[in-house]
């Protein structure tokens, strides 16, 4: 199954802004590394960075954004802010806050909808939000501290919200619980929706990337958006790989996340993504380089020279090495005792099959036929095996 189903893009065609974002470039840190990358939008900056530094990567886009052009929703939901001329105004992302902008111009109604805003309290997400506020010519009276919505909700209700009038710029999904908390606390809530997540049509690289995962072909699986999550879930569900892709991401396949509200799907049900501090893409890149090059990549100096394992990819001597799921997981194994021996019921439990004893003595013999000299694997009698260091 071939992994990179992305064609590879010359550096000099990215965007300065993006490369600035991006931050400087590093010398292969990535390399040996398979990574699935999920996201629609911008995927492409995500996608050259890290094969830039040396990874291989899968594209699979769990959601498109769909267009809003001629969205009657859309025009009939800014009309109906504009005539209620809301006492608040949040905006949470800078995408949709420009989508806005740009279909109520369309409609012929972006003058009116900047003079009710205006006039409105805005309140932004984050500050992306507020840059795209600004460019409109509008101007924020407050930012939520770590970019969610519900704590921009939580200044809003401590302040009181009781016969106010306000108006929530969705992003691709609804957020139910907030709208709920504020309707509760006695505010009229409007929404406005500019994009809407949908999934790809006719693609099939989403179900290939989760039995990519499932298989232990992947190293890590990067997410930009919750909802793309919860759209992996619903196609592993329907692929009968929903538990099997839940157990990959919480032991052999890293979950990486480009901040907190993403992040929520994975942890709902126990996976712990590594998470940036500061939730922008460049971020999300140096992270994933430094944990995967700091956590998963094994040396190791044995009597047949030296071993590099660097996530799946297997060197000995320089020299790659091809090795199925079940080798590579016994090779890991050895090469973390750094040559102590390991019993065989522990090596035979790595493998999660019935008749264990069978399966590890099948899976040894595999190991050694593929490395280049098989006395590398050395057993112990009545003890198990070890890595002649």
């Amino acid at each position: 199954m071939p992994l990179n189903s992305h064609p590879s893009h010359a550096a000099p065609n990215t965007p300065a802004s993006a490369k600035d974002e991006l931050g400087p470039e590093v010398s292969n840190p990535l390399e040996g590394f398979r990574i699935g990358v999920t996201s629609h939008r911008r995927a492409t900056d995500l996608i050259e960075a890290l094969e830039r530094r040396g990874a291989e990567v899968m594209h699979a886009p769990a959601l498109k954004i769909e267009p809003v052009n001629q969205d009657t929703e859309l025009i009939a939901d800014t009309r109906a802010i504009i005539a209620a001329a809301p006492d608040i105004c949040i905006a949470t992302t800078a995408y949709g806050m420009r989508r806005w902008c740009e279909a109520a111009d369309a409609a012929g109604d972006g003058e009116r909808l900047l003079e009710v805003l205006g006039a409105s309290r805005m309140f932004v997400r984050g500050p992306k939000a507020r840059g795209a506020v600004r460019a409109a010519g509008l101007a924020d009276v407050g930012i939520s501290s770590d970019e969610t919505t519900s704590t921009l909700v939580d200044m809003l209700l401590r302040e009181g919200v009781r016969g106010k009038c306000i108006a929530m710029q969705l992003h691709g999904y609804t957020d139910a619980r907030q709208l709920q908390r504020l309707r509760m606390a006695g505010a009229t809530v409007l929404t406005v929706t500019p994009y809407r997540w949908a999934k790809p049509e006719g693609e099939d690289q989403l179900p290939r990337l989760i039995e990519a995962a499932v298989a232990g072909n992947l190293d890590l699986i990067t997410f930009t958006s919750a909802p793309a999550i919860d759209a992996m879930w619903s196609t592993a569900h329907e692929l009968g790989l929903y538990n099997q892709l839940v157990h990959a991401l919480k032991t052999n396949v890293v979950a990486a996340a480009v901040g907190p509200v993403t992040a929520v799907p994975l942890l709902d049900v126990g996976v712990e993504p590594i998470v940036p501090e500061r939730f922008r893409m460049g971020a999300l890149i140096r992270l994933v380089s430094e944990h995967l090059s700091q956590n998963h990549v094994k040396l190791l100096t044995t009597a047949a020279g030296s071993v590099e394992l660097r996530g799946k990819s297997l060197r000995v001597n320089g020299t790659p090495i091809d090795l199925a799921p079940a080798p590579l997981l016994l090779l890991r194994a050895l090469l973390n005792a750094g040559g102590k021996v390991l019993s065989r019921d522990a090596l035979g439990q790595l493998l999660s099959q019935e008749d264990s004893v069978h399966a590890l003595d099948m899976t040894v013999s595999r190991l050694r036929r593929a490395l280049p000299d098989p006395r590398m694997i050395e057993t112990v009698v009545k003890r198990g095996y070890r890595l002649r260091v």
